[in-house]
């Protein structure tokens, strides 16, 4: 059984393109790049005082007068139908509890493993205006409770304690500062930030920002400690430049690029609504928190990650995308 779980580990790291480095540790449950084995709760350093966070600046672009300024914001909840599994319909398509932890969504309500573009099509959505799409993340967890339900162990793979609910759950599209954007095309698969990360030997995929509510300019990739009465931030934007021709692609990113910093895509890719999904927790001062993550990732911050599969019809899609062209604000 024990070579059967490193088998499976060694996998896994390869599918989510963390690379042979990542899959070697993981197989072998070897000591992290922090000390310490790889495995239990996260490192001292994996936590922060917000108010040891330097501010950061404003590194956007300054938007353009071809650029599309509007913002659509999308009223799917805070997954209050408990919607939770440990599966990962982008990465692990049909493999029941292939992520090894768990996930929390918004969006479509049927999700998981063997969910396909029919029955995404078909299903019932907690988005006020219809929107089908999913949009899913790891849950955070407080170490100070057990877990009550069985889901909150993960299966034995070491992600345990209450999980928190998010108390506010914000989907948004944006534009592009220095173009105007097109359509995504229907059941798009899109990933942001790196499951591996602990182990990659680089923070080149780590995308997700944590923060406090009091303190949106201080941005960080560790744990957040926040004063008294503020609220833990997580912050996932995810891609917005496509190849123009795949919904999927090779290690799942290949058909979706960042933007430079300038905001322009690369070459032969096309400027499409960028997707940004924001968390806020409600965490007493003191408490510590961990993210779900796979066994020897040890529930490090940088391995944050988020994926969405849009389902939206091409007129929903058409609505935001001219929302965004036209430089207003939208809700649906």
């Amino acid at each position: 059984m024990g070579k059967e779980r490193r088998l499976l580990t060694l996998v896994i790291c390869l599918v989510l393109g963390g690379g042979l480095t990542a899959a070697v540790l993981g197989a072998s449950r070897a000591a992290g790049p922090h000390g310490g084995t790889v495995a239990g709760r996260p490192a001292p350093s994996d936590y922060v005082d917000i108010r040891d966070v330097p501010r950061a600046p404003n590194a956007a672009p300054a938007p353009g007068a071809d650029g599309s300024a509007g913002s659509v914001l999308v009223d799917c909840g805070r997954n209050q139908q408990g919607h939770y599994n440990e599966d990962n319909l982008v990465v692990s398509p049909g493999l029941r509890a292939g992520a090894h932890h768990t996930h929390a969504y918004v969006g479509n309500l049927s999700t998981d493993a063997m969910s396909t573009d029919a029955s995404l099509d078909a299903a019932a959505t907690s988005c006020a205006g219809g929107d089908r799409s999913t949009y899913y993340w790891p849950v955070l967890r407080r170490l100070d409770r057990p877990g009550t339900r069985p889901h909150e162990h993960s299966a034995g793979h070491g992600n345990a304690g209450e999980i928190l609910p998010e108390v506010s759950v914000l989907v948004e599209f944006r534009g592009s500062p220095v173009s105007k954007v097109v359509a995504m095309p229907r059941f798009l698969r899109g990933i942001t930030g790196d499951a591996v990360a602990y182990t990659a030997g680089s923070d080149a995929d780590v995308r997700a920002r944590w923060g406090c509510s009091g303190s949106p300019d201080r941005p960080t990739t560790r744990y957040p400690r926040c004063p008294e009465g503020e609220r833990v931030t997580r912050t996932l934007v995810f891609p917005s430049c496509w190849n123009g021709i795949d919904t999927a692609g090779a290690g799942h990113r290949s058909h979706l690029r960042f933007p430079g910093t300038n905001g322009v895509c690369p070459p032969d890719f096309f400027p499409v609504p960028e997707l940004r999904v924001s968390l806020a927790y409600e965490v007493p001062a003191g408490v510590p928190v961990a993210l779900d993550s796979f066994p020897e990732q040890r529930h490090s911050p940088k391995t944050d990650h988020a994926m969405f599969v849009n389902v939206m019809t091409d007129r929903q899609m058409a609505v935001v995308v001219d929302c965004l062209n036209e430089g207003r604000t939208c809700r649906t």
